[in-house]
């Protein structure tokens, strides 16, 4: 027999076991479970009679289940594939052992129950027998090992294929690949737990030659203090030590924010499926029984330090989003008002509001175009920036809401979008402000400014326009108003309406009313602000 037909015989013996392994889980998973069932209820009635007979039938099936686990194991493989027909038969006859025994005592248990007035077990005794048939009918339908793989083809139209043509499919999308087209396995930084120096030794060593580097701890103590001060990428946890045990390890990591994060694959002989539940539900990444399959530990290894990289490039991306995220609340913040931006996170998408009481500001600097047209145009933006600043200080300080700049214009408004009832001595003290600080200014530059503002009191409406840029702005007779009063103003003075002059006189000292004429209005009385009220003592 050449090498191919020797493999193809072995493949063969493989996927006839999985055909018998997959026919075989159900009806004998069915039994274990009606096992129990029969158990749970003789005991809850005390039906000491049939407790013998039924913990022989169990026996039997947890017999039968562990036969059914080993179908696959490769030493089970082997030995059909060597001995053939020899091996085929003793297999059967393994099987059928435990499946008489539950057969015949299940029978027998059925002849007697109305004896022993437990009839209402009939239903489960029966599933067990028919259950047990088609087991028996799948292990008899099993007559000879085939010498060539299954073929992949259906039975049939319409017919699904076979266990062993399944089997045969996945063992094709599973074959191995070439290891020169992957990419480079993750290498890591790896702590190696265990009171054992001989395991120490040939675990480190192993890691070592797939190029990892290596620590150990010969107990849980001292791994915990190296973890407190190095960085590790993956531990390999004995569950079993003298000191402290793999589990209170492990859940002092997952209980230290610092080392949550940290993947961790318990190693130990104790292989019972609770154990594992419990190192799994305590943080585990994985949990491998000793003595360790190395390939297998190799994938795991692999798995888990590629799963870290994996978390901490989305950690990097996440603290990558929140500070994109930051810069967009702060540009969105230095543009819209707080309330307004809440009102847009909350999903308004259409914002107007209508305000009755409102004190809004317009400034404008004398003579700007002509100014800046004999200016470089550095030193426009530089002296026009240095201004607009000083004038953004001052309405932070005030509390009072930036509108917007409109070339050398500078709009402000109080009572918008919160309302105040300061609103107008708080504007006029922002005009003030603004009149000092252009004059400070003028004693730093080379060619002085002069600013000319405008106020009035009086309902807008206000809210959002445009959806690229956003922008937070006020409309109405108001906001008109403010502006006709600044351009008809005089340089360096702040020129007020009737109704703001009303609002403020007892803090400011206004001059006598004048009559100014306003586009759109006619002649209107207008007050000038002089100073501030000195507080008397």
């Amino acid at each position: 027999m050449n090498d191919d037909q020797e493999n193809a015989t072995r493949y063969a013996g493989k996927a006839w076991l999985a055909n018998l392994r997959q026919n075989l889980i159900s009806p004998v998973s069915a039994i274990v479970g009606i096992c129990d069932l029969l158990r749970t209820d003789a005991a809850r009635l005390a039906l000491q009679d049939v407790a013998s007979d039924l913990d022989k039938i169990s026996n039997a099936a947890a017999e039968l289940n562990a036969l059914v686990d080993e179908l696959l194991h490769r030493d089970v493989a082997l030995n059909l594939t060597n001995n053939g027909d020899e091996g085929l038969k003793r297999l059967r006859h393994d099987l059928r052992t435990p499946m008489n025994a539950i057969k015949g005592y299940s029978e027998m248990l059925l002849e007697d129950l109305e004896d022993l007035q437990a009839g209402h077990l009939e239903p489960d005794l029966l599933g067990l027998l028919e259950h047990t048939d088609a087991l028996l009918r799948h292990v008899d339908s099993a007559a000879t090992l085939p010498e060539t793989p299954p073929s992949d083809d259906f039975e049939g139209a319409g017919t699904p294929p076979t266990t062993a043509a399944m089997f045969a499919n996945l063992v094709k999308s599973m074959q191995p690949v070439d290891r020169s087209k992957l990419t480079q396995p993750e290498k890591g930084k790896i702590l190696v737990v265990d009171d054992v120096e001989a395991n120490r030794s040939l675990l480190a060593r192993r890691l070592e030659r797939d190029g990892h580097q290596v620590w150990t701890a010969a107990g849980g103590h001292a791994a915990l203090e190296m973890v407190s001060q190095q960085q590790f990428d993956l531990v390999l946890l004995d569950l079993m030590m003298p000191d402290i045990n793999g589990f209170d390890v492990l859940a002092k990591l997952k209980e230290d924010d610092a080392h949550r994060n940290l993947p961790v694959i318990m190693i130990s002989a104790l292989d019972e499926i609770e154990n594992v539940a419990r190192c799994i539900e305590a943080g585990a990444e994985d949990y491998l029984p000793k003595p360790f399959d190395p390939i297998l530990l190799q994938a795991r290894i692999n798995a888990a330090l590629e799963k870290k990289r994996w978390h901490e490039r989305e950690r990097h991306y996440l603290k990558q989003m929140n500070a994109e995220k930051q810069k967009y609340e702060t540009l969105l913040h230095s543009i819209l008002p707080q309330p307004i931006v809440t009102r847009l996170h909350d999903g308004e998408t259409t914002i107007a509001d209508r305000y009755e009481d409102v004190t809004v500001l317009f400034s404008d600097i004398v003579g700007f175009t002509e100014m800046s047209a004999s200016l470089p145009p550095a030193q426009v933006v530089r002296d026009l920036n240095r201004v607009f600043s000083g004038f953004d200080r001052a309405a932070m300080e005030l509390g009072v809401e930036k509108i917007k700049t409109i070339g050398d214009a500078y709009m402000v408004a109080a009572g918008v979008p919160d309302g105040r009832s300061d609103h107008a001595e708080v504007i006029v003290e922002m005009a003030l402000r603004m009149l000092e600080q252009v004059e400070a200014l003028n004693l730093q530059i080379n060619t002085p400014m002069h600013i000319r503002i405008g106020v009035h009191s009086g309902p807008v409406v206000a809210g959002i326009v445009g959806s690229h840029r956003f922008l937070y702005d006020v409309w109405g007779d108001t906001v008109n108003f403010a502006s006709r009063l600044e351009t008809t103003g005089a340089p360096g003075r702040i020129q007020i309406s009737e109704a703001t002059a009303n609002r403020v006189k007892h803090r400011f000292d206004l001059t006598n009313p004048v009559w100014t004429r306003i586009k759109g209005k006619g002649q209107v009385r207008t007050h000038y602000v002089t100073a501030r009220k000195s507080v008397s003592g």
